[in-house]
């Protein structure tokens, strides 16, 4: 029986062996073009294409161009749904994996070619991670088209999946790692052979045996040549044909040179051999990009830990099956069973069950939470002990987990002012080197040309610009990985940078210092003939109809007493039937007559009063837990020399009594959110930088104001889409560890680009005076790339919290 071709569904002819492993099987092909189409398919990530097709494809061999073919795949809306966003009207917006980039002017080469074309709002390249944050206009042009023209320009551009992402970064190990082993062997053999032709120039050796290790010597590295370096010949033609230099051109031209002069000195018999020193400078380049790649791999699996949270697969409720189910098939309103040891695929409520929730990838917090029924639960989340019925609410890209990726790629995207500088230094550092090499070259042919060709090499080499491009991206990466990992999630570019600057931080007092849960903290009875709990029981009856914050204060208490024809009055209080007494609860004038006002008792706070027709009952003080860790986190913060600043719209006495528990000198009360941007425009016109610190609507204009905006965890949406970062634990200490890293982070890139210009500014004039070889060329240059990179990775190193180890009482006001 004849087989038909996977891709476009025609017979394959016999003996036919063309094929394509996909989803683990060889699938057969009936032509070489379909072959090509489906493997850029498989290796774009697309494999679900052939999952949920509707009909074979187009026959690739009829087609002009079977590349564009494949990329046309990428406009199909059910292709975009897993990695492309939709933000603004018809603005999309795609997270991408870029192969091919090797330093900063490559991330400048993609950025500069892509945001020429019409329709394409921004591109954004990380040079840490080799992602992009693509944004265009969806009318104006197609994806197919954005992605044919990373191909045009020598990048190839992949649909940004996790798991696919690491895929590639292991196979891409394996070839840099076998690249290396063929380099390293060639490399000793022509070593071997050098240290003979060497000795045999002292001891005059026959004619024949200098050809013939001379010849040894190319045949061993040919193979380092066509194969270890083919890397830096692709990425300097690339460059070249984009018109645009990186320090892959002065790279490839020292190889390239060194071994075509050599080659021709071996096969013309005139002039030296510089096999040795090609196949050694090879090999230590190729050794310090493995070494820097193996460290940029760690900053980016500590990057892509987010996207790899959610389950592949889940377990279903059916009616009284179970059936287990890919996550990507979950649809709004599934039942989901929950076993203890597995992740959560979905956002969703608890419909059954109680257990503990770790929550630690997703704000930081390393204590398990405890959950029951109506509770919610965010995907990416692990349940620890019992197993629970959740209904799914969000799935997909609109899932907490995928926001929080989408806030981290946006701040991976942006970049400050220091990198921006840095790669513009790096770019046209490259074409000085090329410049100066030829002034170097030209000094040298004309003093001592015997050694021109030994110094041009190794200006070539020891110049090139890895650290100075490395300098700045790598520090910003791991900086704000490590503070994802602490519970402090950034979402611009720019705040690693201003953080670090700041002076002041401001704080607004409702569901940011305190918790935003009004509890109930003391009672008082107004006659000794009642008892408290008493007491307790008749208000919980009247505030159980009640939406009321303060009415959860007195949930405890519920279901004692059945109030009737329960009345709420604005501003007032509630009023209601039990055991057919009237009974209030509300402001004084509210619950009782003028004339039998009890005196108002002296502490501090909001106080409720109980009757029972129009006779008071009893004293209810109704106030707001202070935040666990509140007072030492104003304390940390003020230790690092922050001034602190107490902003709330509140007019109660509860504002000066948070200020005064957690240590709070600066304080403004009854502030409006036009008053709260005026206070802060003030301060900044002063020269301070400030950092907001807020939670709800009425703190999005303040929060836009600032230098710096963070945003707690339980935040409006609104407020969290505006702000510079998001406290996801809820753990205000955390801002204080924030701002010690951050300030870290800025050493460590002044460290960076110190070391990185004191370097070539050292080794160029030493090069260019003929006392640096080309091998000691290529080891310093790849030293000086792996010192930086390794100096950035310092910051992974978990900061000890600046949190008290005492344990306070539970404080509120």
């Amino acid at each position: 029986m004849s087989l038909s071709c996977y891709h476009c569904g025609e017979p394959v002819p016999a003996g036919s062996n063309f094929s394509v492993v996909i989803e683990n099987e060889k699938q057969p092909m009936c032509c070489l073009g379909c072959e090509a189409v489906a493997h850029a398919i498989v290796n774009g990530g697309l494999e679900d294409y052939y999952r949920f097709r509707d009909s074979p494809a187009t026959r690739a061999d009829d087609l002009t161009d079977e590349q564009q073919a494949a990329f046309a795949l990428y406009d199909r809306e059910d292709v975009q749904e897993s990695f492309v966003r939709d933000t603004d009207g018809d603005i999309k917006e795609a997270s991408l994996a870029i192969d091919g980039i090797t330093c900063a002017a490559c991330v400048w080469l993609i950025e500069h070619q892509v945001n020429q074309s019409s329709g394409v709002e921004l591109i954004r390249v990380n040079l840490s991670n080799h992602r992009a944050t693509l944004r265009w206009h969806s009318d104006q042009i197609k994806l197919s088209q954005l992605m044919a023209m990373f191909a045009a320009i020598g990048f190839q551009a992949y649909p940004y999946q996790a798991d696919k992402q690491q895929e590639r970064l292991v196979k891409q190990e394996k070839k840099t790692i076998r690249r290396l082993i063929i380099a390293g062997l060639g490399m000793m053999q022509a070593m071997m052979f050098a240290v003979m032709l060497y000795a045999g120039a002292f001891e005059e050796m026959e004619e024949q045996y200098v050809m013939l290790f001379r010849w040894l010597s190319l045949l061993v590295s040919t193979p380092v040549i066509l194969y270890s370096a083919q890397p830096f010949f692709k990425a300097a033609f690339r460059d070249i044909r984009a018109r645009h230099f990186t320090m892959d051109v002065p790279v490839s031209l020292a190889i390239g040179v060194a071994f075509a002069a050599s080659a021709w000195a071996t096969i013309t018999n005139s002039g030296d051999v510089y096999f040795d020193s090609v196949s050694m400078f090879t090999f230590f380049l190729l050794f310090g990009r493995y070494l820097e790649m193996r460290a940029r791999h760690r900053i980016g699996r500590s990057g892509n830990a987010l996207n790899t949270l959610i389950p592949t697969s889940t377990t279903r409720i059916n009616g009284n099956h179970e059936e287990v189910v890919l996550t990507r098939e979950l649809q709004e309103g599934d039942t989901l069973l929950i076993k203890p040891g597995h992740t959560l695929p979905a956002d969703g409520v608890i419909l059954e069950g109680q257990s503990s929730l770790n929550e630690s990838a997703l704000t930081g917090e390393y204590m398990p939470v405890s959950k029951t029924i109506g509770d919610n639960v965010l995907a990416g989340t692990m349940n620890v002990e019992s197993p629970l019925k959740i209904r799914v609410e969000k799935t997909g890209q609109n899932a907490r987990v995928a926001n929080i990726v989408h806030l981290l790629d946006r701040a991976f995207s942006e970049r400050p002012k220091t990198a921006e500088i840095t790669n513009q230094v790096a770019h046209w550092f490259v074409l000085a080197v090329l410049i100066s090499t030829c002034g170097v070259g030209f000094f040298w042919w004309q003093q001592s040309p015997a050694d021109a060709f030994w110094v041009v090499l190794s200006v070539l080499v020891v110049t090139c610009p890895c650290a100075l491009s490395l300098a700045t991206p790598t520090a910003l990466t791991t900086s704000t990985n490590a503070l994802r990992e602490q519970g402090l999630l950034v979402t611009r570019g720019h705040v690693i940078e201003t953080l670090a600057q700041a002076t002041r931080i401001v704080f607004d007092k409702t569901g940011t210092l305190t918790e935003g849960r009004l509890i109930l903290t003391e009672t008082r009875l107004v006659s000794n003939d009642d008892s408290e709990e008493d007491a307790l029981k008749l208000a919980a009856a009247l505030e159980r109809t009640s939406e009321h914050p303060i009415a959860r204060a007195f949930d405890d208490y519920r279901g004692f007493y059945l109030a009737e024809d329960v009345i709420s009055t604005p501003g007032q209080g509630l009023l209601g039937i039990i055991l057919g007494d009237e009974y209030r609860i509300g402001t004084p004038s509210f619950a009782v007559d003028s004339d039998h006002k009890p005196e108002l008792p002296d502490n501090q706070g909001q106080w409720l009063l109980l009757s029972k027709n129009k006779q008071p009952l009893a004293w209810f003080s109704i106030g707001d837990r202070i935040r666990s860790g509140a007072q030492h986190a104003i304390f940390a913060l003020q230790n690092l020399g922050l001034e602190v600043d107490l902003l709330s719209g509140d007019q109660s006495g509860a504002v000066h009594a948070v200020a005064q528990t957690t240590g709070i000198r600066n304080i403004r009360s009854g502030a409006s959110p036009e008053d709260k941007l005026s206070y802060i425009r003030q301060l900044q016109s002063q020269g301070e930088r400030i950092i907001m610190v807020g939670d709800g609507v009425n703190d999005i204009p303040v929060l836009a104001g600032a230098d710096i905006s963070i945003a707690m965890g339980n935040a409006t949406d609104l407020a969290k889409t505006s702000a510079d970062a998001i406290l996801m634990s809820g753990q205000l200490e955390r801002i204080a560890d924030g701002i010690s890293l951050t300030r870290k982070t800025r050493q460590i890139i002044r460290q960076n680009l110190a070391w990185a210009l004191a370097y070539n500014l050292t080794a160029l004039p030493l090069a260019a005076a003929g006392l640096i070889p080309p091998y000691l060329a290529a080891i310093g240059m790849s030293t000086s790339s792996l010192i930086v990179v390794l100096n950035a990775l310092r910051l992974n190193t978990k900061l000890p919290s600046l949190k008290s180890n005492e344990n306070p009482e539970e404080t509120h006001v």
